[in-house]
């Protein structure tokens, strides 16, 4: 079952918003706060969980807190930019704990990542013994966050 935005009622509107900031609100203070009973309200979370619309509930950590304080973000060039080359760098990739996010641009470098370390000399040793040594990387730019100004979790 598939969900476009088209068919997303006001009502299923609210229950995102609030479901992600407050995941692990109850059913009740939910339907409570958009308008609905618990009932109505349960259903339309379990049609946005079975359509994808909802893939999960998770706990988010602080990264500061966790010691990962250190955010970079690295431009990829690949070597190789044809499909068995992309498709075993996205494999590779998925592996490396200390990469938070990597998108595939339309850009002149192929990959964009988001690198989370301890400090500047464990970030280092990822980009140069990791991300450096990754299937058909060609080279690497690097670009050190000073702030987060705004994370959507």
């Amino acid at each position: 079952m598939s969900v476009d935005r088209a068919d997303l009622d006001r009502f299923d509107l609210s229950i995102l918003r609030v479901l992600q900031t407050e995941g692990r609100i109850s059913a009740v203070e939910l339907a409570r706060r958009i308008g609905l009973s618990k009932s109505p309200t349960q259903a339309r979370m379990k049609r946005l969980e079975e359509a994808g619309v909802i893939t999960g509930y998770r706990a988010i950590l602080d990264p500061i807190r966790m010691g990962q304080a250190h955010v970079a973000f690295v431009e990829v060039r690949l070597s190789d930019t044809r499909e068995a080359a992309l498709t075993a760098f996205n494999r590779a990739v998925l592996l490396v704990p200390e990469v938070e996010q990597c998108h595939m641009m339309a850009s002149s470098f192929d990959y964009l990542l988001k690198v989370r370390t301890s400090d500047i000399q464990a970030y280092r040793r990822v980009l140069g013994e990791v991300i450096s040594a990754l299937p058909n990387v060609a080279s690497t730019s690097t670009y050190v966050a000073m702030e987060a100004v705004k994370e959507v979790f």
